[in-house]
């Protein structure tokens, strides 16, 4: 795994003001981030207003390594209070951040929560949980987090994923790995192109029902655009032994490809991680969590871009497990 820096774009002190300003005069006016239509239509409603520099620091993602980082943002550890014990007591915690992602995530595309997880909030608290040290989700800590696709299981999956730094005391880095960096034959490409095994909703979803009487799909793990190769990817939620020999290796010669070209990416309060979530898998190296306030802790919006087409038209026909998709109205 390379420790090579990630790209990044550093936003100045006037667009950092013109962001602040916004997320304080939504929370003044809401009291809350908990997101509601109404909250929902004024960040939609103060995100058109953006300037042209803010705009351009939210361009699609540009280059082969499918992310960046987004630096500039202040965060005061003392300020932002305790990391939350988890997400379920997090509340309002770090509320004006919550804000921040939700413009930042409105002027890149159309953000998006699901009923099953989190509430439903649109901006997610990440943060260690006790009793689920060695889960494969966000609250984990003692165990590696296997690279992955965001929401793998579901057709209506984000396109981009932006992972918000409040707290990083012991730089605990976030693993990201590109499809468009990786050497694949063409016979395992022509293998992992077909659709040969589904992927499983992960233990974050409270309820993945809807699917009891119908077979999960199969879905293929690669997929070419006219731009280049893009993946769906969850080796942890994928059940490899009911695939055959060719298949398995296939898989475990990509996985291979994607632990070569992973980068660490060791967040600092104020970034914002940027990930291409059709390239790019990302996961997590293990730590010891403390469970004494000081924590890491980030912050995740999820954003749908309008009439990309980086999937399979297939994916259409999926019934994603009975999870809902609720998508907000971009700018």
């Amino acid at each position: 795994m390379s420790t090579a820096a990630a790209p990044v774009r550093e936003l100045d002190a006037q667009t950092v003001g013109e962001l602040r300003r916004a997320a304080e005069n939504i929370l003044a006016e809401f009291g809350t981030s908990a997101t509601s239509p109404q909250l929902l239509a004024r960040v939609a409603e103060i995100a058109q207003g953006f300037s042209e520099t803010l705009r351009e620091h939210c361009r699609p993602v540009d280059t082969a390594d499918g992310l960046f980082v987004l630096r500039g943002l202040d965060v005061d550890d003392e300020t932002i209070g305790d990391t939350p014990s988890s997400w379920a007591t997090a509340g309002d915690s770090g509320a004006v951040y919550d804000i921040a992602l939700l413009l930042l995530a409105t002027v890149m595309g159309n953000p998006i929560a699901w009923e099953g997880q989190q509430n439903g909030r649109f901006v997610h608290n990440i943060v260690p949980s006790p009793g689920h040290e060695t889960e494969q989700t966000g609250a984990s800590s003692t165990v590696l987090l296997s690279p992955h696709t965001e929401d793998a299981f579901h057709p209506g999956r984000a396109h981009l994923l932006m992972l918000g730094c409040m707290r990083n005391h012991e730089n605990i880095a976030t693993t990201a790995a590109s499809i468009r960096k990786t050497r694949l034959a063409d016979q395992d490409i022509d293998l992992l192109t077909g659709p040969a095994l589904p992927i499983l909703p992960d233990d974050a979803y409270e309820e993945a029902q809807g699917y009891a009487d119908q077979a999960p799909p199969a879905v293929p793990t690669l997929f070419a655009t006219d731009d280049g190769m893009t993946l769906r990817f969850d080796p942890a939620y994928t059940p490899l032994d009911e695939a055959d020999e060719a298949y398995r290796s296939a898989y475990g010669r990509l996985s291979d490809e994607l632990a070569r070209v992973s980068v660490a990416v060791s967040l600092s309060p104020g970034e914002i991680l940027v990930v291409d979530n059709d390239l790019v898998v990302h996961g997590r190296v293990p730590f010891r969590a403390r469970y004494d306030g000081s924590d890491r802790w980030l912050k995740r919006a999820s954003v749908r871009v309008p009439g990309r087409r980086t999937r399979p038209e297939a994916e259409a026909d999926e019934h994603g497990y009975g999870q809902s998709a609720l998508e907000a109205h971009a700018s």
